[in-house]
């Protein structure tokens, strides 16, 4: 018998999974759920120009309709990472891929800008666990060593959505439009949904007094997290809601590429996206065993962000595409900042933890999508293409913002163990963000208990 019901048939079966059935029951179901959530979250890149033709959309509209993906994300994440805490990464994500499915149903069935608004939010709120569930899975079936690395090999498969988006999802809309797109994505998620409640496999977990009385309490009052929150979201956040919407729009009003070559650069910008993923997780990796915090490699990442960014503002004579592969590569960063949350808390606050941060980049992700389009608004269009200036601006703004980010995160501080009560009951002391893995590793911990299997 294969798959979660054949295994609880069996009364002897405790045991551990390893290898292709790890793999097979508990990696690849969540990636597929966070393969479509990439999609989603990037496809209006890809009909933003039907929809504003056909529905008469303007740039403040197409931001805010995208955006409001990220919004209605952002302010999930806290009870999504209560909840799976709780009941566990299966029956979360299964349950919010069906919301997923009938928001992009709706979304096909729109007539107007409000229509949309609310099918788009309610996709957003379908897929919210998309990474986290993954996340959460992962702390709980792999070994800690391995967290980093396998992050990266969960946020390359999912990145492969964004691949989707771009020359596969173009294929689709020429025949069948963007409503009968949507309608095949929905029925997509929804066979998602389905598999993963099927096939994924439970597992128990002994809370520890930390996870009990700390909560999500003490993580919000983690000096450390939110040293590295601010970046992470400023970098990750911006790389999202660039790559979602915006690459497509400066590709053709300042680039002055065709449909098709905005379509090819958008390609090539998701493959290596995905190949990123991988990248930064055996980085990672190799990062951890030599002894070099994750800490170190998100600042150099975001620097290499902010570099690409004014390259473009500053229109520097490199070829088109070649920032946005930089910042398409940030926008795998996930992999850095949740094994750095990983390393903070205990097995058991993972879901909040990381849904605690996901609120930061999804916030982000927001503020940037919905402010670059607005910024954009107040230069008048002429024959349907916005002048370069206002791309200037509007990006550059979102570029000063990451820079007091990082000063924030570069900014020296006292080192000085904290309290149980100023912890919320949890024993943490304020290490140095770049100390080594093994002394990141030493913090508060507790084992996970046996598979149910």
């Amino acid at each position: 018998m294969f798959g979660r019901r054949g295994t609880e048939g069996r009364d002897q079966g405790h045991r551990e999974i390893a290898g292709w059935r790890l793999a097979a029951l508990v990696f690849l179901p969540f990636a597929m759920g966070y393969f479509l959530s990439y999609l989603f979250r990037t496809i209006n890149g890809l009909v933003s120009a039907r929809l504003a033709s056909e529905l008469g959309l303007s740039a403040a509209d197409l931001g805010l309709i995208t955006a409001a993906y990220f919004l209605v994300l952002a302010a999930a994440q806290i009870p999504v990472g209560i909840m799976l805490d709780r009941y566990g990464p299966r029956r979360v994500q299964s349950a919010l891929l069906i919301v997923a499915a009938l928001g992009a149903e709706a979304f096909a069935r729109s007539q107007g800008p409000l229509s949309l608004l609310l099918s788009r939010a309610l996709i957003g709120l379908g897929v919210a666990a998309a990474l986290t569930a993954g996340l959460k899975a992962i702390v709980l079936w792999f070994p800690r060593e391995r967290v980093a690395l396998v992050n990266g090999y969960m946020v390359m498969v999912g990145a492969l959505g964004a691949v989707s988006a771009t020359v596969p999802a173009e294929a689709i809309l020429v025949k069948t439009g963007w409503r009968g797109l949507f309608d095949i994505l929905a029925i997509a998620t929804a066979a998602a949904a389905i598999l993963i409640y099927c096939l994924v496999p439970e597992r128990e977990t002994r809370p520890s007094s930390a996870s009990l009385a700390g909560g999500l309490r003490s993580i919000l009052r983690d000096v450390r997290f939110w040293r590295v929150a601010p970046l992470s979201g400023a970098c990750i956040g911006s790389a999202w809601s660039l790559q979602g919407l915006w690459a497509s729009a400066w590709l053709a009003d300042v680039e002055g590429m065709t449909r098709t070559q905005v379509v090819t650069a958008l390609c090539v910008t998701a493959l290596m996206l995905s190949l990123g993923a991988w990248m930064l997780g055996a980085l990672a990796s190799w990062a951890r065993r030599k002894g070099v915090g994750p800490e170190r490699l998100l600042a150099l990442i975001a620097m290499l962000f902010m570099a690409a960014q004014l390259a473009l503002v500053s229109r520097l004579p490199l070829p088109a595409i070649a920032p946005w592969l930089i910042i398409a590569i940030v926008g795998a960063a996930t992999v850095l900042s949740f094994a750095i949350v990983s390393d903070y808390f205990p097995t058991e606050m993972a879901g909040r933890a990381n849904g605690a941060l996901n609120v930061v980049h999804f916030g982000w992700g927001f503020l940037a999508q919905y402010g670059i389009g607005v910024l954009l608004a107040q230069w008048p269009q002429s024959n349907g293409h916005y002048p370069v200036i206002a791309y200037q601006v509007a990006f550059g703004v979102n570029l000063a913002l990451q820079v007091a980010a990082l000063i924030w995160f570069a900014a020296p501080r006292e080192q000085s163990p904290r309290s149980p009560e100023a912890s919320g009951g949890t024993e943490i002391v304020v290490a140095d963000l770049v100390a080594a893995s093994g002394e990141r590793q030493a913090l508060a911990r507790e084992p996970v208990g046996h598979a149910r299997w």
